[in-house]
């Protein structure tokens, strides 16, 4: 149930960079410097981090997609740490059982899937609103 509600929103925010053309999906819609790409990207290092176990040195660079970085790129890069990510978790036999270790120490594989969950939909949220200013898309 948990990795299903996960994928409902990993699905949702690929789909909200689809389509989006140069510069708008790179382009900040609010004064943060928050752009589509870059929400793409940063899901993608907090995948890596929470699941994985990987660092990050510079949260706010995975905010800021490089000149070139693509859509294609970013969706194929979120891709893989998605699939990496659910290989660590149907690998594992108890998600009472401690994740990967992390800066910060190792947390339970049921907290880094609700965490996970959380970080998604949140940013999912933020994607629809500069979706909706970019072109007017709505929903999912």
């Amino acid at each position: 149930m948990l990795l299903g509600f996960l994928d409902h929103l990993r699905e949702a925010i690929v789909l909200k960079v689809q389509g989006v053309p140069e510069p708008q999906v790179r382009t900040a819609g609010v004064p943060s410097g928050t752009s589509l790409l870059g929400l793409l990207k940063h899901l993608a290092h907090v995948e890596r981090f929470v699941v994985l176990g990987e660092d990050t040195p510079d949260w706010a660079a995975t905010f800021r997609p490089k000149p070139g970085e693509s859509v294609e790129g970013l969706v194929a890069a979120y891709h893989e740490a998605i699939a990496e990510a659910d290989r660590a978790v149907a690998v594992c036999p108890d998600l009472g059982l401690p994740a990967a270790p992390r800066r910060g120490g190792a947390t339970s594989m049921r907290w880094a899937l609700v965490h996970m969950i959380e970080e998604t939909g949140r940013h999912a949220g933020h994607a629809d609103i500069l979706r909706e200013q970019i072109d007017g898309v709505t929903g999912r």
